[in-house]
């Protein structure tokens, strides 16, 4: 089972000033609050704005973009209205790059290639179907991957979203008969192999994240990579990190 953090500072910053804050979500940990009731990043993360800087009333931090509860790594948010206005755009412009690390029940037909399906979600049932066509209301979704060997036949992938549905990357590869690991959501019957060690049980990390600074305009890159524990300890972390890389200056 996942480890929720008891406060913030059980979340590691990587990058913070007056417009940004960037951090390593934990898996496990919603991205915003939600029915369970649990700690969630945004709550947490506001409470600690107002401790650390002694603030007066309401803080106010804007959610950029959201992980999946199970998914751990690079998360960014706003402290200015402005700043979440600015990087809203850049999301909803596919100026912001995304990339994540995977590791798969099986080996796609190619070592490398890109995946456009259309994604129709189920709010009700919280599941995500992928169609090869358009349809319905279904939202056009990409991804660039290049995958590694691993052991038992498991290969690493280093994927670059082009957009960001939910559940994308990880109904993508389903639809190609390669679920992730530990997607008991996706996987076939649930039976994909769980990710051990308490960091979630799906093995996707959110890797590497660049964007343009919202004020300053400056590119800036942030990166985290997946905890020392099974199934990722199958790569050095130097592997890891140059896997990210691959992927993440592609060139579009």
């Amino acid at each position: 089972m996942s480890a929720s953090p008891g406060s913030a500072s059980d979340i590691p910053i990587l990058y913070e000033d007056n417009h940004l804050l960037v951090v390593v979500k934990p898996p496990g940990v919603p991205s915003q609050e939600d029915e369970s009731g649990d700690p969630d990043m945004l709550t947490l993360l506001k409470a600690d704005l107002k401790r650390r800087y002694d603030k007066p009333g309401n803080v106010f931090l804007g959610l950029v973009h959201r992980l999946d509860r199970p998914v751990g790594g690079v998360m960014l948010f706003a402290k200015t209205s402005k700043a979440a206005s600015r990087l809203s755009d850049a999301v909803r412009t596919r100026a912001f790059r995304k990339t994540y690390l995977a590791v798969l029940t099986a080996k796609p037909q190619t070592d490398s290639g890109s995946l456009r399906h259309y994604l129709q979600k189920d709010a009700a049932r919280n599941v995500v179907t992928a169609y090869a066509k358009p349809t319905g209301d279904a939202k056009e979704a990409r991804l660039d991957y290049r995958t590694w060997p691993g052991a038992d036949g498991a290969p690493l992938a280093a994927v670059r979203l082009h957009t960001g549905r939910p559940h994308q990357i990880r109904a993508q590869f389903a639809a190609i008969g390669c679920p992730l690991a530990g997607d008991r959501k996706y996987g076939p019957s649930g039976r994909g192999a769980p990710a051990r060690g308490g960091h979630g049980d799906i093995a996707l990390w959110s890797a590497a994240a660049g964007i343009a600074h919202p004020v300053t305009k400056e590119w800036m890159e942030f990166r985290s990579l997946p905890p020392r524990a099974f199934p990722w300890t199958a790569w050095t972390e130097q592997q890891l990190e140059q896997a990210a890389s691959a992927v993440q200056h592609a060139s579009d």
